[in-house]
């Protein structure tokens, strides 16, 4: 689990495609190191740190995760954005992000407010339809929140900082990143129309309260 509040850019530098995909980061040290087996968040997709150094570590890249998000299109040089896991008991400064992508966006506007920026993403009907005005959405891994919302587009408003801090400012339109929408409001949905499951939802009898009890509502 994560926050979605990025703690380094890391840069990218080494991409292996022998039997599998294989990638190898460079950073800034952490002050606490690295660790064999822990999780880190990169672009927003929980990798498993398979070998790492002060500088530098390398995660195995399933085929499942390669289809779903933007990890095998990066080349050496191209910036990252990195957070590791979140410990229990430590400060939620951003939303709880799981780094399970749930689509692609394509940023299709960029425009100035004042000091802040508007950024919009064409991102389809399944990852809208999770989304809500003033909901939170993990855009590469930054933890954001939804300032407009279409049928199949959302906006961000981020401020300079966040610009500065993470891959967020390199962006130009087409570019694509991935998204993932708020695990509140993703099972709250499925409770809502009992997508995917069968149960009964509001599509099929109405939301009561033994729809809310069984779905870990009430």
């Amino acid at each position: 689990m994560f926050t979605g509040l990025i703690e380094k850019v890391g840069t990218v530098k080494r991409v292996s495609r022998g039997r599998g995909l294989v990638l190898e980061f460079s950073f800034a040290p952490w002050s606490e190191p690295l660790e064999p087996g822990e999780s880190v968040a990169v672009n927003g997709v929980c990798l498993t740190v398979a070998q790492c150094d002060a500088t530098r570590f390398t995660a195995d890249v399933l085929r499942e995760t390669e289809s779903r998000t933007g990890l095998a299109e990066l080349k050496p040089g191209d910036p990252v954005n990195l957070e590791r896991a979140l410990r229990a008991g430590a400060r939620l400064g951003g939303h709880l992000v799981q780094g399970h992508v749930d689509g692609r966006g394509e940023l299709i506007a960029k425009e100035p407010k004042g000091r802040d920026f508007a950024l919009t993403f064409r991102c389809g009907r399944v990852v809208a339809a999770a989304s809500v005005l003033k909901g939170s959405i993990a855009v590469n891994g930054v933890s954001l929140t939804v300032s407009g919302l279409g049928s199949d587009w959302l906006r961000v408003d981020v401020i300079p900082t966040t610009l500065r801090e993470t891959n967020l400012g390199r962006l130009s339109l087409g570019d694509r990143v991935n998204l993932e929408s708020d695990v509140l409001g993703k099972y709250a949905r499925r409770a809502l129309d009992g997508t995917g499951n069968g149960e009964r939802g509001m599509g099929d009898g109405g939301l009561t309260m033994e729809t809310l009890i069984e779905n870990g509502f009430a």
